[in-house]
């Protein structure tokens, strides 16, 4: 280990996934993620199983994490953690456990919030571009859907953000009321290939500026189920890649309409993704056309580093070292944290 090397252990547990990973500076060395399949049958995410299952899983999975790096604990420069947004169960586990090894191993911890780190997972070394500043910073996820400026790596203003659910949890939503499992917005995408975006219209929601809502369109998403197999109790079967397409056009249609507006408002020709959502391909191919049409930049992380992962922790825990800013062992999660 050269004086100049960063060794950074990055560990979120904001939600559902356990997760792992070691940086050498700016480059991942390992990123392990433990599912929770537990949710599936109940739907959604339960806060209680959740914490349970990532008090199991930490242990394993930061050994995991260590072992596939090729280093030891004691090669550690600093430990980075989410202290949130997310579920409090959750966010204590990683918190507490990060500032207990950083305690053993005598070395600092560093608190890092999940949605700048969606953003600044870009700025991984991968081989590919990054994103220059200022840019159009857009979380999508389903917990999430924010419009953010970014000048800085820290330096970060919201322009606007869901009112109500988040896209994610509207394809999650609408998904259940098909028939689908949890999470639906992976299984909406694949039906949706073989199906017409244009055979069913759902109206857009009139939100004022930046913000965005979802809510509406869910409404009236299930009214249109329920009015359609008064008449047909079949309907779905029948027409199930039609409508998964038509809602998942609607549901992509409102975000691109505020990328747009926020794009150009504030003359940004740089977009950058981040969030499970991101992942989707319908959204992916319209971004393609978008940026071909309007000469911008777009960014969309890998699939590995778009879903909740420690690689995006890491990599905002090496920025942040390099910049001395770091926590210490009063840190505390916090469930709503803010930009």
């Amino acid at each position: 280990m050269s004086e100049k090397d960063i060794y950074i252990l990055g560990i979120e547990s904001s939600c559902d996934d356990t997760s792992a990973a070691v940086l050498k500076n700016d480059k991942v060395l390992s990123n392990i993620i433990a599912n929770q399949d537990i949710h599936k049958k109940y739907g959604g995410v339960v806060p209680e199983l959740a914490s349970r299952a990532h008090l199991s899983n930490i242990i394993p999975t930061v050994e995991s994490a260590i072992k596939e790096a090729k280093i030891s604990l004691n090669q550690l420069s600093a430990i980075s953690f989410t202290k949130g947004p997310g579920l409090m169960g959750s966010l204590i586990v990683g918190t507490e456990f990060s500032k207990a090894l950083s305690l053993s191993l005598k070395i600092p911890v560093i608190e890092v919030n999940h949605m700048q780190a969606h953003i600044l997972v870009h700025f991984i070394n991968n081989g590919k571009n990054m994103p220059s500043f200022p840019f159009l910073g857009v979380t999508i996820s389903g917990g999430h859907t924010q419009f953010i400026l970014v000048k800085d790596y820290f330096e970060m203003k919201i322009l606007g953000e869901t009112l109500d659910d988040a896209i994610g949890e509207a394809f999650d939503k609408c998904g259940k009321k098909l028939g689908l499992g949890y999470p639906a917005g992976p299984l909406i995408d694949k039906i949706s290939v073989k199906g017409d975006e244009n055979k069913f219209k759902f109206s857009l929601p009139k939100v004022n500026g930046g913000d965005i809502s979802y809510s509406g369109t869910k409404t009236a998403f299930i009214n249109f189920l329920h009015k359609n197999q008064t008449k047909n109790i079949e309907f779905i079967n029948q027409n199930i890649n039609d409508i998964c397409a038509s809602i998942q056009k609607n549901l992509i249609d409102n975000l691109m309409n505020k990328v747009h507006l926020l794009s150009t408002d504030n003359n940004l020709n740089t977009i950058v993704f981040g969030g499970g959502v991101s992942a989707n391909s319908y959204l992916k191919k319209r971004l393609e056309k978008y940026s071909n049409d309007n000469d911008l930049k777009i960014f969309i992380p890998e699939l590995q580093f778009s879903t909740d992962n420690a690689a995006m922790i890491g990599i905002v825990g090496y920025l942040k070292y390099k910049d001395s800013l770091k926590s210490n062992l009063k840190s505390s999660p916090s469930p709503r944290l803010s930009f």
